[in-house]
């Protein structure tokens, strides 16, 4: 029997809707300036820019329940806390050099999700060519709600996603607008990585990512997917 110096941390999961398993956590990985326009709000050309890919540790993930009331701790060590409102795939199988086709079969469901993020932070990293990780991979950074399984149909291409602070709509684009859609991202990814099952990836966020507050409630949602209703405290 395998003894361990310290206990194991428990597996990260999400629930799966219509379901009695578990979808087990594996790698994050997030996709950076993924809609035009968020891009250029961040001082990029989406017309030359390849996706680029950085990660949130798994342990990051926050599961959002439906039926309860749910809350995010504001983060030591910044003062600008901001909310990116995403796309999650799911992954049931992977692979290295991924073709469309073989990209597009790996895709099991579907979750919304925010990509928190310590801005202050982030752009002290970018000026100093540092890592990410201060301002995007902390604890509870990855708010998630259940996955919707994908049941055959095809790769979502087009639904509104929207995020409001107070009942004020800060964000709101449609799917359509990605760069790079599903299959694509998941094939560049591939070129970087080998993905295996349990891998999520947050697709990108579209423009007017902004600050909030203790106090303030964020609500947000993906047509024909989840929506997801926090607190921050």
């Amino acid at each position: 029997m395998t003894q361990y110096l310290i206990t194991p941390e428990p597996e990260v999961i999400l629930p799966i809707i219509g379901m009695d398993q578990l979808f087990p956590v594996r790698r994050v990985f997030c996709v950076g300036r993924n809609y035009a326009e968020h891009a250029r709000e961040m001082g990029d050309d989406p017309s030359r820019d390849l996706p680029f890919f950085f990660c949130k540790d798994r342990t990051c993930v926050q599961w959002i329940n439906p039926t309860q009331e749910n809350s995010l701790v504001y983060p030591e060590a910044t003062e600008k806390f901001e909310y990116e409102v995403e796309l999650v795939v799911a992954l049931t199988s992977g692979g290295r050099n991924l073709t469309i086709e073989e990209a597009d079969a790996a895709v099991f469901g579907y979750s919304l999700g925010l990509d928190m993020t310590r801005r202050d932070l982030q752009s002290q990293a970018k000026q100093k060519g540092r890592p990410w990780e201060a301002g995007k991979s902390f604890e509870a950074s990855a708010p998630m709600t259940s996955i919707v399984p994908r049941s055959g149909a095809a790769l979502l291409n087009r639904g509104r996603i929207e995020l409001s602070v107070n009942g004020d709509i800060k964000q709101s684009s449609d799917l359509s607008h990605l760069t790079w859609d599903i299959a694509e991202v998941i094939v560049k990814l591939s070129e970087l990585f080998e993905l295996h099952p349990g891998d999520l990836i947050m697709t990108g966020t579209p423009e007017n990512v902004g600050p909030v507050i203790v106090g303030d409630r964020i609500c947000a949602s993906l047509e024909g997917v989840a929506e997801l209703e926090l607190v921050v405290v």
